[in-house]
């Protein structure tokens, strides 16, 4: 079968689900996984044709993409700042939003020349190209310092944050084991160290101190289920998305209780939060032994992202 063929019934199959736009991405995005074809090989071989072979996998994903499967699950890789990393059912696909909240990690280091814990910190180039190396006036020499990621799923912050801060000792924390396989599958990838812990935040006898703590834990609360994608709550881990209507800061509670304890004096804890509970968010800090409590909104305009600094 010629490969325009099988892009025509790409969009056949799939045109009542997804707009033409996306259907031409999912179709360009099968033929280079699979067949390792750029998307202009249509335009300048029009008349390519394919093996029974070649054809079987971009059929068995349409099949899962006309049950809404997420694209990044079929294909098992998604893409996260500088990073390819391995995703599956256990795991959230990694969202823009985060990646705004480890910039932020990031641009305070390099801006403030180490605040945490009073070391000065080794950070990347500010391009985010982990490969290339860090000229004098964009790294620091310092101690080492120590970052803790609650909920870390796929590992795509603390593997980022990894790749980036030269100095850093990590550890990530998730109470799933399916998680913390494909986390740990996504740190020897990449080529970073980073220490799993097996831990439930909300039940944890952890005794480490940090001088970063971040996390992206579940917020989206079930009456929020019905403005939710399909693809999104069929596929993705519920586990890793929802809280109860009537308890739904019940993480960001918990993880300040373990950050008031385990951060260092001026550490800094950081949270990527949901966009309708900014403020009571925030508001969890009162009366709390933290300053400078900042919150920030992402690219769309919505509150999400937090940060609060140890006294």
């Amino acid at each position: 079968m010629l490969l325009k063929e099988i892009k025509d019934i790409y969009h056949k199959e799939l045109g009542t689900i997804y707009p033409k736009e996306e259907i031409d991405s999912f179709f360009y995005s099968c033929i280079e996984h699979y067949l390792n074809l750029q998307r202009f090989i249509l335009a300048i071989q029009p008349g390519i044709a394919l093996t029974k072979e070649e054809e079987q996998p971009l059929f068995e994903a349409l099949s899962e993409l006309k049950l809404e499967k997420p694209l990044q699950y079929i294909l098992g890789t998604a893409h996260f700042m500088d990073l390819e990393l391995y995703v599956d059912e256990n795991v959230l696909i990694p969202r823009p939003e985060t990646e705004e909240l480890v910039q932020w990690i990031l641009d305070d280091i390099r801006s403030q020349k180490s605040d945490v814990g009073s070391q000065k910190l080794q950070v990347g180039n500010p391009e985010l190209k982990a490969e290339a190396p860090c000229s004098e006036d964009e790294s620091f020499h310092p101690l080492p310092f120590s970052v803790l990621d609650i909920g870390t799923g796929s590992g795509c912050i603390s593997i980022a944050l990894a790749k980036h801060l030269l100095n850093a000792k990590v550890f990530a924390l998730d109470v799933s084991d399916g998680a913390l396989d494909v986390a740990q599958k996504n740190a020897v990838s990449n080529g970073v160290d980073i220490t799993f812990l097996h831990e439930d935040i909300l039940n944890t006898e952890l005794e480490l101190d940090f001088d970063i703590i971040v996390s992206n834990p579940p917020y989206v609360r079930e009456l929020e289920k019905g403005g939710i994608q399909k693809n999104v709550k069929d596929f993705e881990p519920g586990t890793a998305l929802f809280v109860p209507d009537d308890d739904p800061l019940v993480f960001y509670r918990v993880i300040i209780d373990f950050a008031e304890k385990h951060l260092s004096e001026k550490g800094k804890l950081y949270f990527e939060i949901n966009q309708y509970l900014g403020k009571e968010t925030q508001a969890l800090f009162n009366h709390r032994n933290f300053s400078e409590i900042e919150l920030r909104k992402d690219m769309f305009g919505n509150d999400r992202m937090l940060k609060a600094i140890r006294k």
